[in-house]
């Protein structure tokens, strides 16, 4: 059963996503927050598989309540989704950040929105290769700090050729198996390099990656 807490400022959004959910055998809605302070504390107690968090809520905005989930080792199976109304904007890119695992638009169809609670309950990042190369090109290459000082520099000398390779073919979009095709190997060992690579990093997932791939210099933005 994938357990599902939602966090939205907006009674009307949340029992939207609640009757959709409410009709699937295999999700179950845990529990309902009006802001990302008491999503947090609902997320403490029930300990959801997926938090779907608004960003612009009162009290505590969904990019801080992102974060705290994220660096809390309790929370560590708690998968972060964020809604937006703007598709990417700067504030989805600032949520991926601080360690949500992808983003969804509140106009997507019920269809791909039960398809995306699954994903991001396996564990995969919401992040299709064309929304990675979008978030590369619109944000990446504004000015940012490198990884020097946070410990990813020296993490990332932990990698082996193979996993510094797969993440930098991670950090220019590619899917999985175009990942295999580069390296010319099949699509679970290139998974399992990513893998590794993101518990070396400390990466919560996919997303994370892409991200820290770029601010620790490992992969350098077009045209910079």
């Amino acid at each position: 059963m994938i357990r599902v807490l939602l966090v939205d400022d907006q009674p009307l959004i949340r029992s939207g996503f609640r009757a959709l959910l409410d009709l699937e055998d295999d999700i179950e809605v845990v529990a309902e927050a009006a802001d990302g302070k008491q999503g947090l504390e609902l997320a403490r107690r029930h300990l959801p598989d997926i938090a779907l968090v608004d960003i612009q809520m009162p009290v505590m905005d969904g990019i801080e309540a992102t974060r705290q989930i994220a660096a809390d080792p309790a929370l560590a199976g708690v998968h972060v989704v964020v809604l937006t109304n703007y598709g990417l904007d700067e504030y989805v890119y600032d949520a991926l950040r601080a360690g949500a695992a992808g983003f969804l638009v509140k106009d997507i169809v019920p269809e791909d929105f039960l398809h995306a609670v699954r994903v991001a309950a396996r564990g995969d990042a919401l992040l299709a290769p064309s929304i990675t190369r979008k978030l590369i090109d619109r944000y990446v290459s504004r000015p940012r700090d490198t990884g020097t000082g946070t410990g990813t520099g020296t993490a990332l000398a932990e990698l082996t050729d193979r996993e510094r390779e797969a993440v930098v073919l991670v950090a220019h979009g590619l899917s999985n198996d175009e990942i295999a095709g580069r390296m010319v190997i099949t699509p679970m060992t290139a998974k399992t390099h990513i893998n590794r690579a993101m518990a070396k990093l400390h990466a919560r997932d996919r997303a994370q990656l892409v991200v820290l791939a770029y601010e620790s210099g490992l992969v350098a933005p077009r045209g910079s």
